[in-house]
């Protein structure tokens, strides 16, 4: 999921504070006396449905309003844990996590109108990131800062998975600056730096080009000037390309890969009006891949971790829950309009 789509999903399901409540006055749940109102609740799905051709039925509704509505209650228990714990986000971080999201957009006013369109204010914006940051500290401090893969499990998974660790042919890990002759909304790199036609691509691509060879670093040139959405981010890094799949792409570019050595990068290559500059970052041989490899390890515990991270938060929130006060009063009236009692 984009970091875009997280922020929206959580400014869609603000939820206010207010007193306790039998769920008659609008609220659908209430959290330790936090209230979650079905007002929220529409609104949040509303943004779930609103782009389906096809309405979803009234029983399919029910249970998308109820998953919705859980979410929304989860997210509560953990706010109000991390409050406890003394771990709400601070205007610094706000600010931070704000400049970051600010960078794909052109001007201040693009990105408040960005927002308007989700029915959002920047007011509103800066409250969700608060509150997001506010639960990944909780996770960071109480999860992820204590979750160690010792080397004895590493070893374990890569015996019971040696097959994973074998490359059926050579493997090229590629990078790549990329420019068109089109305008790019948003622009994905951090100077906002957009050609936008012909003669300034083919101007931008060549002082780029100038650039490297005079030795400025390739992954820092791609986070600020690159135009490819899918890597600009990471500074053009495209990860490892099967020989296999490089065999399928245009003439020019497998030429212009096939002369460089690793560390090297290509001159500017047009391809389909587009225009590329590729960096060889390294080859990895076909073959089986050993455990004393570090990336080998390195991709084991990674995996691992993340494995053991979620289990782990899943597990948190579940404490978190049963230690809660929570009264769902929308999933008891969805009982008793089908007269089920318990």
């Amino acid at each position: 999921m984009t970091w875009n789509r997280v922020v929206l999903l959580l400014a869609l399901a603000v939820v206010l504070f207010g007193c306790d409540s039998t769920g008659d006055d609008g609220v659908a749940a209430a959290v330790n006396g936090y209230n979650i109102t079905y007002a929220e609740l529409d609104r949040y799905y509303q943004s779930q449905v609103e782009d389906q051709q096809q309405p979803p039925g009234e029983d399919q509704a029910r249970m998308l309003r109820l998953n919705l509505l859980r979410e929304v209650i989860d997210r509560q228990v953990l706010l109000q844990k991390a409050q406890s714990m003394g771990l709400m986000a601070v205007d610094d971080e706000v600010e931070a996590r704000l400049r970051e999201y600010r960078t794909p957009y052109n001007s201040d006013d693009d990105l408040e109108a960005s927002l308007t369109d989700r029915g959002m204010s920047l007011d509103d914006l800066r409250v969700e990131l608060r509150r997001s940051i506010t639960i990944d500290k909780l996770f960071n401090k109480a999860i992820s800062a204590h979750v160690k893969i010792p080397e004895s499990e590493l070893r374990a998974y890569y015996e019971l998975n040696t097959s994973t660790f074998t490359l059926a042919e050579q493997q090229l890990h590629l990078a790549q600056i990329l420019v068109t002759a089109q305008a790019e909304s948003p622009v994905p790199n951090l100077l906002n730096d957009d050609a936008q036609d012909e003669e300034e691509a083919k101007a931008k691509i060549a002082a780029i080009e100038e650039s490297l060879n005079n030795g400025d670093d390739f992954a820092v040139v791609a986070r600020n000037r690159s135009e490819d959405p899918a890597s600009t981010a990471n500074g053009g890094d495209l990860g490892y390309i099967p020989q296999s799949a490089l065999e399928k792409a245009d003439l020019a570019l497998r030429r212009a890969v096939a002369a460089l050595s690793p560390g090297e990068h290509s001159p500017v290559i047009e391809t389909n009006g587009q225009y590329r500059i590729i960096k060889l970052i390294s080859k990895e041989a076909a073959g089986q891949r050993d455990f004393s490899d570090p990336r080998v390890q390195q991709q084991i515990r990674d995996t691992l971790s993340n494995r053991r991270d979620q289990m782990l938060k899943a597990a948190f929130l579940e404490v978190a829950r049963s230690e809660a006060s929570i009264r769902n009063y929308f999933a008891r009236r969805v009982m008793e309009e089908y007269g089920v009692t318990d």
